[in-house]
């Protein structure tokens, strides 16, 4: 199974960006549940942090309050794809965003569990 995040880029403090991860391989047999999907992202010189996820079916959202009003995640299953849209950005959104993908067994505000991550794409938002 395997995560690939692609969109992330330069830009200006109140721009948008649209961040996707696509989901591969036989996701049924790791989790026959169904799986949620999370953006996280780390900051140079910080921990990585818990950003927004989304449930198996998209019904359930839940965000960081620092994004809340600002980004929005969805997921398109015909398309094993996630995505988190950026809007009103700012220069401490500046990081590597990662998506992540766990059981479905967990509530959506439990922000712990994901045990399969993609790469990361860069974020960097100029004041």
């Amino acid at each position: 199974v395997q995560l690939q995040a692609s969109g992330g880029g330069l830009v200006q403090a109140g721009g948008s960006l649209r961040l996707s991860c696509a989901a591969s391989g036989q996701w049924s047999s790791s989790y026959p549940l169904g799986y949620d999907l999370a953006w996280f992202r780390q900051a140079p010189g910080k921990e990585r942090e818990f950003v927004a996820a989304v449930s198996r079916a998209g019904g359930s959202t839940y965000y960081t309050d620092s994004v809340k009003g600002r980004f929005t995640i969805s997921r398109d299953n015909a398309k094993n794809t996630v995505y988190l849209q950026m809007d009103s950005l700012k220069p401490e959104d500046t990081a590597v965003y990662f998506c992540a993908a766990r059981s479905a067994a967990l509530q959506i505000t439990t922000t712990r569990g994901y045990g399969y991550w993609g790469q990361g794409t860069q974020v960097t938002v100029s004041s």
